[in-house]
């Protein structure tokens, strides 16, 4: 399959970036400008006041969070957070004159052909998963707890809803923050500490355990490395999508230790916490690492890496 290889962070350019001059301009400074760990506290400043000030505007005009409805919250919940994450990036890009597509979303493959193959790998890897525990014993479909229009548009709300979470989870820990991270200590050391960062966001679910939190940060070491095999985050951000959507609405079970309403089937999960997942869902079945091993490989194998001087480290 063709893709892009991911490319670096290349330096501020050089009409933006004068050459540091001793103490204490090189705490600041480096050959290509603002260093990276100052950028990030400057896009984490932005951020802030983003979701503070759009927050206050929204509450001027939104009405009350206990006037929403389920599903409105929701949306506007997921959207907001991506609005700002990806709103403070585009910021950085103008000041570092970068275009903003390089930070992982460029726009000329916004939900293309990479987003779909995402998908349909993530609806692979989840009945992959499913397979292997109901193998064992460990899951039941149950009967059916929808239909007709209900059906329908729970089907389509959970679809749009987990393109929402892909979209925010991916360009918040593998976006902006990756790569510049990346330029300062390197690809894998910056990923590995995102993906840390990620499976400990995931404790604060309620039902989320330690086993399901390993699982979180493994699954975002195979993100970073699709992004780094992609050149983009369009195929991980189809990937995580569908892989929810999956678990969620689907196969109808906990999805990192949340269950939701709007089920398509009254499925349950049985046996001991190994197979299952337990209260995390199967992403903390000890089968979850199988897939992800698996899908790895069909990343190496799908996306071969090319020879790039610039490739991350």
């Amino acid at each position: 399959m063709d893709s892009e290889p991911f490319h670096d962070p290349s330096p501020v350019p050089p009409s933006m970036a004068p050459p540091p001059e001793g103490f204490p301009a090189n705490i600041f400074l480096n050959d290509g400008g603002l260093r990276a760990g100052w950028r990030l506290l400057v896009y984490a400043l932005f951020v802030t006041g983003l979701g503070f000030g759009v927050g206050i505007a929204l509450f001027q005009f939104v009405p009350p969070l206990h006037r929403l409805s389920f599903s409105v919250y929701l949306f506007a919940d997921e959207a907001f957070c991506f609005l700002v994450v990806f709103g403070g990036a585009l910021i950085m890009a103008r000041l570092e004159r970068r275009p903003a597509g390089v930070y992982g979303l460029p726009p000329q493959g916004a939900f293309g052909k990479l987003f779909w193959q995402g998908c349909l790998f993530g609806l692979a890897e989840i009945s992959a998963l499913i397979g292997m525990v109901s193998a064992f014993g460990g899951y039941s479909f149950g009967s059916i707890a929808l239909s007709g229009r209900e059906l329908l548009r729970w089907a389509i709300l959970w679809a749009i809803f987990f393109i929402l979470v892909g979209l925010f989870e991916e360009f918040l820990f593998r976006g902006y923050t990756l790569f510049t991270l990346a330029e300062g200590v390197g690809f894998w050391p910056a990923a590995i500490l995102l993906s840390c960062l990620f499976g400990a966001v995931h404790l604060d679910n309620p039902g989320e355990d330690w086993e399901g939190a390993a699982s979180v940060v493994t699954i975002g070491l195979v993100f970073a490395f699709a992004l780094r095999r992609t050149g983009n985050l369009w195929f991980a951000v189809g990937w995580h999508a569908s892989f929810d959507f999956g678990e969620t609405f689907l196969y109808s079970v906990p999805n990192s230790g949340v269950v939701f309403e709007g089920h398509l089937s009254n499925a349950s999960l049985h046996g001991a916490n190994w197979l299952t997942g337990g209260s995390v869902g199967p992403e903390g079945s000890v089968f979850s690492f199988v897939t992800m091993g698996i899908s790895a490989l069909a990343i190496h194998l799908l996306f071969p890496a090319r020879n790039n001087k610039s490739a991350p480290n």
